[in-house]
């Protein structure tokens, strides 16, 4: 939900910042299959599918589990996973922190600690489909998804690039 800070002059969108497990785990899926360590996962996939069907009924045993197995590392076991680590990140994240975006930059609150981060700073934005991500760094960012942007996405996303653009 998206809320106006009447404590923090001109804030323009704030936050209580919470990622889920889930969207850690689809933003790294995402990340992983649209690249080359993708392709390379499914025509690895592939090839051990394929491997299995010529093969299976001359193998013994051991080489069919090893052969399910290898099958399974790409779709099943790899997101497995990647989703335990997103919790355990996840998890690590303090549940009372708050995020703001104002004309200043962006704003992260936690009861320990208050920090600003300049628009300067910010390396970019991306929107997909039920988040966008602010991107401190190249591989470090925040995700702020729909489920708190509610009907707000554009606007929020327009706010962040126009915010970006000024400073470049």
């Amino acid at each position: 939900m998206v809320t106006i800070d009447i404590r923090v002059k001109n804030m323009k969108y704030k936050f209580n910042y919470q990622p889920s497990a889930f969207e850690l785990w689809k933003l790294s899926m995402h990340g992983i299959f649209s690249s080359m360590a993708g392709v390379t996962n499914i025509i690895l996939t592939v090839a051990m599918l394929l491997l299995a069907r010529k093969f299976w009924v001359d193998i013994n045993i051991m080489l069919k589990i090893i052969l399910i197995i290898a099958i399974c590392l790409f779709p099943v076991i790899q997101p497995i996973l990647i989703y335990r680590g997103a919790k355990k990140q996840v998890s690590s994240i303090s549940s009372d922190m708050e995020i703001g975006f104002n004309d200043q930059g962006v704003h992260i609150t936690t009861p320990k600690k208050k920090s600003k981060i300049k628009w300067s700073s910010i390396k970019g934005v991306t929107k997909k489909a039920d988040m966008v991500i602010v991107y401190i760094t190249e591989k470090e960012g925040y995700i702020i998804s729909d489920r708190l942007l509610g009907g707000e996405k554009e606007g929020f996303y327009n706010y962040i690039v126009s915010r970006i653009k000024k400073t470049k």
